[in-house]
C-alpha cells in the first residue's frame, strides 16, 4: 500500500510501489513519445511525481536525454538564475554510539580519535569560518546521549549566533543531527536554526538494517519519520538525501521523491533542499565493500531530473565531489554548494584537515576564495545572503515564492550586496578584481527601478550602522 499522507513510514515510503515504479519505468523509458509528452507537460515548471522521473531517468534515447539536459538547465535558470549559496559544514563532535558501516563515526572504530568543540575551541572554528567569509554553517555531530545531547548542541547554536569578529556573522545554522523527539525539536527551532537536514542514506528497509546494525539509527521507521516529526516541532525548512553508493540507485532515487511528496502532501511544504552525496574513502570504511557506486554521467542525470521533478527544491553538492564535476551539477540543476570544507572536528583553526578525526575525504580542497573565484568565471553569482531566513521567508511563504518563480529576482539584489561586501572584506586581489567587474555587469544589465533598490538597500545598512542589516 502507498499512502503518501500517512505518517507511517512504512506506508508513504512504500517497498512494494518503488519496485512497481521500477518494473514499469523499464517499460515506459522505451516509450519515446511517452517520455516527450512528460517533458513537454514538465516545462509548466510544478514538476513530476516519481514514477514520471524515474522513467525519465531511465531514458537511453539519445533526443531525450538532450531534451531532459536543456529542461533542467532552463528551470534553473529561470527559477533560481546563477545564484550559487555559499555554505560549510562545521563538525561539533565525532563522538557517536551508532554502528553504521559506512560511516568512520561508529562506535567501533578503534582509529578515529574523538574529539569535541567546546569553548575556546568552538569560538576558534566560529571566528575561522567568518574569517574566510562564511555566513551559512551546516552543523554535523555524531550521535551521543553525553557527548553531544540535545543541550549541547543548543548551546553550541548560541554560542555559534553570538560570535562577531570584525565585520563577521554567522546568520544561519542550518543543522544536521540524529533523528530526535518533538520536544527536542521544537527547542531547535526556538533556538532559530535555518533548515533541519537528516539524511536517510537508504530508503530500502532491509537493507537500512543491514546498514545499521546498532544504536538509535537502527531504528527505520523513527529515523523515516523524523521530518514529521520536526514539522509538528515548528521547524519550517527540512533537508532530505541519500548516500549513493549503498543501495542501487533507483531505489533511493524513487524513494527521494516520494519522501518529498509526502511531505508535500501532508503538510503542503515539500524539503527546502535535497542532498545527492556518494559514499567517499575514510577511516576504517573501505568503499570497495560498497557495490552500489554510480558513474558522474549518473549523477549529472540524476540532479538533471530531480530539478524538474521538483523545481522547487534547492539541490545541494558539497566538496565530496571534484570541481569538474560540481560544474557539471551546478549547470543542471544545483544552487547550494560548500566551500572551503573541513569534515575533521576542529579542522578550520589549525588551518588544516586534521586526519585523525575526519569523516571522509574531501575532493575539492581548494579554499573559499578560490571557489568563489571559480563560480565568478564560469558565469556564476556567488551569494552569502540569508535574508529570507531573517526576514521570515521559510516554509510556505518561501515556497510560494518559488513556485511563483519570484525567487531569482527576489534574491538577486541581495546576492549581489552580500558579492560585494564578500570582495570588500575577504577575497583576494584577483578575485576582487573579477567580483566587481561582474558585479559591474550586472548592474549595467538591470533595470532603473533595480539599481534604485540596491543603493537604497546599501544606505538603509549604512544609516543603521548594520553593514548587512538587510542581506
Amino acid at each position: 500500500m502507498y499512502n503518501k499522507l500517512s505518517k507511517n513510514a512504512t506506508e508513504f515510503i512504500s517497498h512494494e510501489e518503488i519496485i512497481s515504479t521500477i518494473e514499469t519505468a523499464e517499460l515506459s523509458a522505451l516509450d519515446t513519445d511517452y517520455l516527450g509528452g512528460l517533458i513537454k507537460r514538465a516545462e509548466d515548471m510544478k514538476g513530476l511525481d516519481h514514477k514520471e522521473a524515474l522513467a525519465l531517468l531511465e531514458s537511453n534515447d539519445d533526443d531525450i536525454n538532450e531534451r531532459i539536459f536543456a529542461l533542467a538547465k532552463r528551470i534553473k535558470s529561470e527559477k533560481y538564475g546563477n545564484r550559487v549559496v555559499m555554505f560549510a559544514p562545521l563538525y561539533l563532535s565525532n563522538h557517536c554510539i551508532n554502528g553504521c558501516v559506512y560511516c568512520p563515526y561508529h562506535v567501533k572504530n578503534k582509529d578515529i580519535a574523538r574529539k569535541k568543540l567546546v569553548g575556546a575551541d568552538l569560538e576558534r572554528e566560529v571566528i575561522a569560518l567568518q574569517d574566510m567569509g562564511h555566513k551559512r554553517l551546516a552543523i554535523e555531530s555524531g550521535e551521543h546521549p553525553t557527548e553531544s545531547p540535545i543541550e549541547y548542541i543548543l548551546d553550541c547554536i548560541k554560542t555559534i549566533y553570538n560570535i562577531k569578529h570584525k565585520n563577521g556573522a554567522i546568520r544561519r545554522a542550518n543543522i544536521n543531527i540524529a533523528a530526535t523527539t518533538v520536544e527536542n525539536y521544537r527547542k531547535l527551532h526556538d533556538a532559530g536554526i535555518g533548515t533541519y537536514i537528516l539524511f536517510q542514506e537508504t530508503y530500502n528497509k532491509k537493507n537500512y538494517m543491514l546498514l545499521h546494525p546498532t544504536g538509535p539509527k537502527s531504528n527505520y521507521d523513527y529515523h523515516t519519520e523524523a521530518m514529521d516529526r520536526a514539522v509538528e516541532g515548528g521547524i519550517d525548512d527540512v533537508g532530505i538525501g541519500v548516500l549513493y553508493g549503498l543501495e542501487h540507485y533507483k531505489y533511493d532515487f524513487v524513494g527521494l521523491l516520494m519522501h518529498a511528496e509526502h511531505l508535500e502532501a501532508t503538510y503542503g511544504v515539500g524539503p527546502h533542499t535535497m542532498s545527492v552525496p556518494r559514499i567517499r574513502p575514510a577511516s576504517d570504511i573501505e568503499i570497495t565493500d560498497f557495490d552500489n557506486g554510480i558513474s558522474d554521467d549518473l549523477l549529472v542525470k540524476i540532479v538533471a531530473v530531480l530539478r524538474i521533478a521538483v523545481p522547487y527544491t534547492g539541490l545541494i553538492i558539497s566538496t565530496r565531489e571534484e570541481a569538474s564535476v560540481r560544474e557539471r551539477l551546478l549547470q543542471v540543476g544545483v544552487t547550494q554548494i560548500s566551500g572551503g570544507s573541513r569534515t575533521s572536528v576542529g579542522g578550520y583553526a589549525d588551518g588544516g584537515e586534521d586526519e585523525d578525526t575526519k569523516q571522509f575525504e574531501v575532493a575539492d580542497n581548494r579554499t573559499l576564495d578560490e571557489v568563489v573565484a571559480w563560480l565568478i568565471e564560469i558565469g556564476h553569482l556567488p551569494s552569502f545572503c540569508t535574508a529570507c531566513y531573517r526576514e521570515g521567508r521559510t516554509g510556505n511563504l518561501f515556497m510560494d515564492i518559488v513556485k511563483k518563480g519570484g525567487i531569482a529576482s527576489t534574491c538577486e539584489i541581495n546576492a549581489l550586496i552580500t558579492l560585494s561586501e564578500y570582495l570588500d572584506d575577504y577575497a583576494s586581489e584577483n578575485t576582487r578584481k573579477d567580483g566587481f567587474k561582474m558585479l559591474n555587469n550586472y548592474v549595467s544589465a538591470m533595470s532603473e527601478g533595480k539599481i534604485k533598490q540596491i543603493i537604497e538597500g546599501k544606505l538603509a545598512r549604512i544609516t543603521k550602522g548594520e553593514r548587512d542589516i538587510r542581506v
